[in-house]
């Protein structure tokens, strides 16, 4: 009896059956996008980590600290420091003006500060999610054909098509309800995952060596540089690394799917309760994706893998019992749906919102409204999945790319807006601009992000693009 496979169906139906409970829930697109502000503070942290920590944690990091070692433990650190400091200077406040201004989107949110300039704000916001998003919902689909790949023997291909058929489906059917709730069961199994396999590796590697290899020794006698903090660069080759991968914190004050969150929770002031839950998960999470993939490179050789992304669910196949193999590969599927759940709805509530509704008036009621959401729920889901299918890029440099581009369009616009009251119409689309030029620009000139990461340059250079226009446009005014 297969009980991997026992434990990967019975995750799938639990799932649906949220889907189908949820869908009478949304009286309106307002419900379908931020479920009318009535979240717990609980599901709001566990729906923000799971949503927020996709494929990339499960599959992505571990890769990479399996081919790089110590030196992502700088990727690890500004991971947590940029979610720290987003759960203690933007959430709380976001919450409270979105409901001041009525917004329900963060295109309508930036735009609903000022009286000018409302419509390019909204459009242009708008074209930016849609652009990197497609981008990071591929990554997702990718994801989920390597995990079942690696569990059942499927061809990847298939395995992104059952991917994306379930997450479009309880997607359209249950909104942003549907997404929070299975995000909480995501978040508890990725948790899981992260805690447990870790400590069942440290065993085995130990057991292997018999306590007298340990694995700093190991890793040195393959000849690999894996305990090096910084890969075995020196000068500023190093320090470009450190700030590559501290870098990471900028973006979080950047991502539509984890800032909606924010906004969805009942009362401003339950934020502290879900800040708390948030950073006691946080913490352990990164330290076992940086585990599982340093133990994967003690027990395995390099270049036995035809992806380094597909360690986590090797490690889990051949280390665990079948049952709980099966549960812990359901929590790499949740990492993965957990996100593309969430941005399947950012991007419908972009155009739905933002472009329809806003923009071009199209004001035709809720029902409609709720219809045309879910029509663009189908419709984004397919274009992400066409692109999986035909992209062939790391799950890790997908969303690395999406990353920096949401993070510095939005990232700097946004602390700015919340701390500091001099931020302009111009100076906001001059931010979403350069935040979106200069990522693409930098990211296809190879050569430049050797030197300094796209992640920093992209969010510094729009962080000076609102702040020097801003004062520049409201001196003339």
């Amino acid at each position: 009896m297969n009980f991997a496979l026992i434990g990967f169906i019975f995750y799938l139906v639990l799932i649906l059956v949220v889907g189908f409970i949820t869908y009478n829930i949304n009286k309106s697109h307002k419900d379908f996008f931020i479920a009318g502000r009535k979240l717990n503070p609980w599901v709001v942290a566990f729906s923000e980590r799971a949503s927020g920590e996709s494929a990339w944690l499960l599959l992505g990091l571990p890769g990479a600290a399996f081919a790089s070692g110590l030196m992502e433990f700088w990727t690890a650190l500004g991971c947590v420091s940029g979610i720290i400091f987003y759960w203690f200077f933007i959430a709380r406040a976001l919450r409270e003006e979105t409901e001041r201004l009525g917004a329900i989107t963060l295109p309508t949110f930036l735009a609903a500060r000022f009286e000018k300039g409302q419509p390019a704000i909204r459009v242009l916001a708008t074209f930016i999610i849609i652009f990197f998003f497609i981008f990071y919902l591929s990554a997702q689909f990718n994801g989920a054909g390597k995990i079942l790949n690696v569990t059942f023997g499927l061809d990847q291909s298939t395995g992104m098509i059952i991917g994306a058929v379930v997450i479009i489906f309880y997607t359209m059917m249950g909104g942003f309800f549907a997404v929070a709730w299975t995000d909480m069961v995501q978040g508890i199994i990725m948790i899981g995952t992260l805690v447990v396999l870790p400590l069942v590796g440290l065993a085995e590697l130990k057991e292997i060596h018999q306590g007298t290899q340990p694995l700093a020794e190991l890793v040195a006698r393959e000849g690999h540089s894996l305990l090096s903090w910084t890969g075995g660069k020196t000068g500023w080759a190093a320090a470009a690394m450190i700030i590559s991968g501290l870098s990471w914190a900028l973006g979080y004050m950047g991502q539509p799917h984890l800032l909606t969150r924010f906004m969805a929770i009942r009362k401003a002031e339950q934020i502290k309760i879900s800040r708390r839950i948030a950073i006691a998960w946080v913490i352990p999470a990164f330290s076992g994706a940086l585990l599982i993939g340093i133990i994967g490179a003690g027990l395995y050789e390099q270049g036995m893998f035809d992806d380094i992304e597909k360690v986590m669910p090797h490690l889990a196949n051949e280390l665990l019992p079948a049952w709980l193999a099966g549960i812990f590969v359901s929590g790499a599927i949740a990492a993965m749906m957990s996100t593309a759940d969430s941005q399947l709805l950012v991007i419908s509530s972009s155009i739905i919102e933002d472009l329809f509704h806003r923009t071009l008036g199209w004001d035709v009621g809720d029902k409609a409204l709720l219809k045309g959401s879910r029509w663009i729920t189908i419709a984004v889901g397919l274009t992400g999945f066409v692109i999986a299918l035909t992209s062939d890029k790391l799950i890790f440099s997908m969303v690395s790319y999406a990353w920096a581009g949401l993070g510095s369009s939005f990232g700097p616009l946004i602390l700015l807006m919340l701390t500091w009251k001099k931020v302009t119409w111009q100076g906001t689309i001059a931010g979403l601009v350069t935040g979106f030029v200069t990522t693409v620009v930098w990211s296809e000139l190879s050569m430049l992000d050797t030197v300094i990461s796209v992640r920093f340059v992209s969010w510094v250079v729009a962080f000076l693009a609102v702040w020097l226009v801003s004062l520049y446009t409201r001196k003339q005014s």
